[in-house]
């Protein structure tokens, strides 16, 4: 067969078995990506031996990572990298430096390798590696590229590759003397910043003018074949410098990232880049042997255990140390303990300049490639351990998120609009309620943009909006009403429901960042769920439709009826099994339980609506699962509770417990002669002091004590124990009757009046 058709024939083996495989993992359930190593282990030399041309298909699956890095340069742009500059230089490079000084420490404790600390500097350098391409599309799959651990991940993965050109320049010189590996050191570092030098000038200067003249051709594969032109001019310009291609493809894709044409740039480039990254992941696979694997399993098991453990712990301490919450610093010490695919080009050059045998060789290929293999499980497992250490009391304190790290002085305390979120609908957002001088304060954790809003003297906290102690800085249990304008999605999910959970009768409207995210935030409490793009496409109807005569009445009526629809008509159909599938997949991080409603419920035969289980217990019900197997997602106000239903429901701990209680009739279940009220206990009070059995509203009025809100925190279904205490929230419910005599013996006890509600029954209205 003539070498050029053999080439042909094996790629298409590769992209085949990559795409059997991705979709046997698919299908599985599995990450697509174990789905293409695995496939790449099957066809290698040392698998079934189908393909020949081994070094030709790992030199074009090179650019598979140089097109994944491209991309992640246009998504994580410079503004991005300032975020998280501090734990990206500082905390990389400690990480870099600390793994590679406690292996040559290791390595000469215990006689590993010799006595040559040149060994010991080799291996670190390969362990001080974490896989920039598997952790970048764990993150994609999950969408958490703009979360904070994912930010800061993604921050010390940047420095790792940064670190990568210098690693290579200096491994020729570590048997020669220390002159000679200074000379190295600085020669790399000069290249470095003269490269940086240049791409910042060709980011300003040469790049936005070509990509200008690209798109005024108005020629998509014209624009396609210059950017990836330019992507891979800059990788091999790297090269040639004695870098690597990886490093160029991401300073490429930073230098358009500030563009505006960056947006149409990686739309485009997508395609190729998930294409090429399959056969990136199968080409790590053809270089591993399941033979040599399988013979060393015991040890390669043990050394995958060790470096885990090893980098967990050097990583972890690390980012905490930068300031960030321990949840946090987990997660990133999870995500980077892995080896990289870049430890193997190390490994290929130190084998090459004589640093480690064959045997040595082998067993770095194998640790690696277990490491990457199960780095897509350790991330998935992640919030189920969460789950089950935030149930465990002695742990649930070390997990809650940090304080505030900063907060301007004039924060309103009550009556105020909170804005979670500052970039560019954030902002446009503070303007218009500026305008209108309404009291606003912004929660963001960017340092910049935190800078911004001391510049222009608007009332910020800076910190994590999804921390329960931001929340109460920013007086979200005072607001008037809070708008979430966060990227993330799992972010708004986790802010929105512990807003609610300080302030459950919250005005809360929230940006959803993609369509199929509308139902979720609706169910979890919001009031009003705005999605941009189809905000985008109303208005421009609107316009049109005025435009050619239609009444502006009737236009303006039909979009609010789209609105009130939840954009239903302009969302692409889905099946409920896919709908069944996200709704599962996007509660992992809202710790969602499956509950069993009690035989002889008070709530069974009683209306959503009627029950009113957020309000009264915290908890939002997600899905019904009937006795027969239908199953209800998101159901609305009027669906009926059946006996023998299974409620799919979201809370913290202390919820779930409020809510069996609610569930078994343990305590005042709304029917159609009861009512809520709130009443706010006030200074000089006689009954401050007093436990609720003291108070016996029960026994007298028959009144109950639902839940106390104290300090920010809900307190469901309190203990009779309790003090009153001056500023507590009491919510009480019983019949109308009940609350009307109670109302005197507040009047005479604290001189203040309850507002007795003439709503229906569920419903509650606040003092």
């Amino acid at each position: 067969m003539q070498e050029d058709f053999r080439l042909i024939v094996d790629l298409v083996s590769v992209f085949a078995v990559a795409a059997c495989g991705g979709l046997l993992a698919a299908l599985l359930k599995q990450p697509v990506l174990l789905g293409y190593i695995i496939g790449g282990m099957v066809v290698g030399p040392s698998g079934l031996g189908l393909i020949k041309e081994v070094v030709q298909v790992e030199t074009l699956a090179q650019f598979g990572v140089a097109f994944l890095l491209f991309a992640l340069g246009v998504e994580f742009s410079l503004a991005e990298l300032k975020k998280v500059k501090a734990i990206a230089i500082g905390g990389g490079t400690l990480q870099i430096a600390l793994t590679i000084l406690i292996t040559v420490l290791v390595c000469g404790v215990t006689g590993a390798w010799g006595s040559l600390p040149a060994k010991g500097v080799f291996l670190g350098s390969i362990l001080s590696l974490s896989s920039t391409a598997v952790v970048l599309k764990c993150l994609m799959e999950r969408n958490e590229t703009e979360t904070p651990h994912g930010q800061v991940m993604l921050g010390i993965l940047v420095v790792q590759d940064l670190a990568l050109g210098l690693m290579l320049a200096v491994l020729p010189a570590l048997h020669e003397p220390a002159d000679v590996l200074g000379i190295a050191v600085l020669t790399a570092l000069v290249r470095i910043g003269l490269f940086a030098a240049g791409a910042v000038v060709a980011g300003i200067w040469l790049i936005p003018p070509l990509l200008r003249l690209l798109a005024r051709t108005e020629s998509r594969e014209l624009f396609l074949l210059g950017v990836v032109t330019l992507c891979l001019c800059i990788a091999l310009l790297t090269e040639y410098l004695g870098l690597s291609i990886e490093m160029g493809a991401f300073v490429a894709g930073l230098m358009i990232s500030e563009v505006e044409y960056a947006d149409e740039t990686l739309t485009i480039v997508e395609p190729l880049r998930d294409i090429f990254a399959s056969l990136f992941f199968a080409a790590i696979g053809m270089l591993i042997d399941p033979v040599f694997l399988w013979n060393n399993l015991e040890l390669i098991l043990g050394l995958v255990a060790l470096v885990f453990v090893g980098k967990f712990l050097i990583i972890t301490p690390l980012v905490k140390l930068f300031g960030y919450p321990l949840k946090t610093a987990l997660i990133a010490g999870l995500g980077l303990a892995q080896i990289g695919e870049f430890s193997f080009v190390l490994a290929s050059e130190g084998q090459a300049l004589g640093l480690v045998s064959r045997r040595i060789y082998l067993l770095i290929l194998g640790t690696t490639a277990v490491t990457l293999m199960l780095t897509p499980f350790v991330l998935r497992l992640v919030p189920f351990l969460f789950d089950f250490a935030e149930s465990m009391p002695w742990l649930k304190p070390y997990l809650v998120e940090d304080q505030a790290r900063d907060f301007s002085e004039d924060v309103p305390l009550k009556d105020h609009i909170v804005v979670c979120g500052y970039g560019r609908i954030g902002k446009n957002l503070v303007k218009l309620l500026q305008r209108h001088e309404l009291p606003v304060v912004v929660i963001d954790q960017s340092e910049s943009r935190v800078q911004q809003l001391r510049e222009a003297g608007i009332p910020y906290v800076y910190g994590n909006g999804v921390s329960f102690h931001v929340l109460e800085t920013a007086g979200v249990n005072h607001a008037k009403g809070m708008a979430i304008a966060l990227p993330d999605p799992a972010s708004i999910r986790l802010c929105l429901k512990r807003a609610l959970e300080l302030s459950p009768e919250l005005d809360l409207v929230v940006r959803a960042t993609q369509d199929k995210n509308i139902e979720v935030l609706y169910q979890l409490g919001a009031r009003e769920v705005v999605q941009p793009e189809f905000e985008a496409s109303l208005e421009m109807a609107t316009y049109l439709l005025t435009g050619i005569g239609l009444s502006p009445e009737v236009v303006q009526q039909q979009m609010q009826e789209i609105r009130k629809d939840h954009y239903l008509e302009l969302r692409p159909e889905r099946s409920a099994a896919e709908v069944s599938q996200y709704l599962q997949q996007v509660t992992r991080d809202l710790n969602r339980r499956w509950y069993d409603l009690p035989s002889g419920s008070p709530l069974i035969g009683m209306s959503l609506e009627e029950a009113d289980m957020r309000y009264l217990t915290g908890v939002s019900l997600m899905a019904i699962r009937r006795s027969h197997g239908e199953e209800i997602d998101y159901p609305n106000s009027q669906t009926q509770l059946e006996e023998g239903d299974r409620l799919l429901v979201v809370g913290e701990s202390e919820e779930l417990a409020a809510l069996a209680e609610f569930a078994q009739g343990q305590v005042a279940v709304p029917n159609e002669n009861n009512a809520c009220q709130w009443v706010t206990v006030q200074a000089d009070c006689p009954i401050l002091g007093k436990n609720l059995v003291d108070l016996t509203t029960d026994e007298q009025y028959g009144v109950k004590v639902q839940a106390i809100r104290r300090d920010g925190k809900f307190i469901r279904f309190p203990h009779g124990s309790i003090d009153l205490k001056t500023g507590d929230q009491v919510l009480l419910c019983g019949s109308l009757s009940s609350l009307n005599q109670l109302q005197q013996f507040f009047i005479g006890a604290c001189g203040l009046s309850l507002a007795l509600p003439t709503v229906k029954v569920g419903e509650v209205e606040s003092t």
